[in-house]
């Protein structure tokens, strides 16, 4: 079956920038995994490094639960 990747052939385009926000905000993957479930999302610190790596597909579900937790608008993710 063939599957969309990213020009670099990742599973996703804002993997690396959720790296870049999380970092300036200087949460460590669990924190924000612990901030995600404290806003009632079921993910861990696997997830987060599975986005941020590009192993991930992201969903539009998935882009919401990081605004939320990371205080920012999609446009900020997305950085086009």
């Amino acid at each position: 079956m063939f599957k969309i990747k990213a020009p670099d052939g990742k599973n996703n385009i804002c993997g690396k920038r959720i790296a870049e926000l999380r970092k300036a905000k200087n949460y460590s993957q669990i924190k924000l995994s612990k901030i995600m479930q404290t806003l009632g999302y079921d993910v861990d610190n696997y997830f987060i490094m599975r986005v941020e790596s590009g192993e991930r597909f992201v969903t539009d579900i998935d882009l919401k639960i990081f605004c939320e937790a990371l205080g920012v608008k999609i446009s900020d993710i997305l950085n086009f």
